[in-house]
């Protein structure tokens, strides 16, 4: 395992596997992670092309477990609080390049994910989690509320009741039942989470690139407007995939009952 606190990897196809790679501390993150190597890799799987999907997952037991508070302390978090420059950025900000990322991500929990760990997970499109897995909603046991988006992605997922109760209790739940309350789209054992969380990143990797973050951002624009406006999006999109060599090769293919061979353009 690499003494980096994280790996990142380009797999063939497209893929690229983020891990977190702190196991001592079940991938609890640093300040530098959030305020420098994971914006700067999200930032990378948006603007490369030659991604097209994204994994993020974690070495060890742990999925992420929040903020390492000892080694943000221990980096001079405390001395810096009241700088203004601090108090103006957004808390857990960081998640907002992983929010923007308009290719398909995929979270595979491996472990404990709670805290911001948490939010990240709920940011991904897809939630595929190893049968050991937990959750918790932390903050409130640390006199905090949720932070890095997932008030606004919590309710989304789970609902708004199930939200209020996660996040005012801050009790962890097992992964039987994160996946009865639509927390996770599927379990697998802990020995074949890669495996599936690959598999699929595959099948998702084959897909035309361009109609899929179409897709994708539709999708999360929409939330909350009305008919006429998700159609007027939508069909923006549509009209731009038109115009497309992957539409080409999806009707030709058709036509010549064969596989597509979509190459993002």
């Amino acid at each position: 395992m690499s003494d980096q606190e994280v790996i990142f990897e380009v797999e063939k196809g497209g893929v690229a596997v983020l891990t977190l790679n702190r196991p001592d501390r079940y991938n609890a993150v640093t300040r530098d992670m959030t305020m420098n190597v994971l914006p700067g890799l999200f930032d990378r799987v948006q603007q490369d092309p030659e991604i097209r999907v994204l994994i993020l997952t974690g070495a060890g037991k742990g999925f992420c477990t929040g903020a390492d508070v000892q080694a943000n302390l221990g980096a001079g978090l405390n001395a810096i609080k009241n700088q203004r420059r601090v108090k103006e950025e957004p808390v857990g900000g960081f998640t907002q390049k992983l929010a923007a990322i308009s290719k398909p991500v995929i979270a595979a929990i491996n472990g404990a994910a709670a805290g911001v760990g948490l939010s990240m997970a709920l940011l991904a499109d897809f939630r595929i989690a190893s049968e050991q897995s937990k959750y918790s909603v932390i903050f409130v046991r640390r006199g905090l509320m949720p932070d890095g988006g997932s008030t606004y992605t919590l309710p989304l997922v789970v609902g708004l009741p199930k939200a209020l109760e996660l996040a005012l209790t801050g009790d962890v739940i097992d992964a039987q039942e994160a996946l009865r309350i639509g927390l996770v789209n599927k379990l697998v054992p802990p020995e074949s989470l890669m495996d599936e969380a690959l598999a699929f990143a595959g099948k998702l990797a084959a897909n035309p690139p361009l109609a899929m973050s179409f897709t994708k951002r539709a999708l999360r624009h929409n939330l909350g407007k009305s008919f006429q406006e998700g159609l007027l999006y939508e069909s923006w999109g549509q009209n731009v995939l038109y115009t497309t060599q992957d539409h080409q090769e999806g009707i030709k293919a058709f036509m010549e009952k064969r596989e597509p061979k979509f190459t993002g353009e």
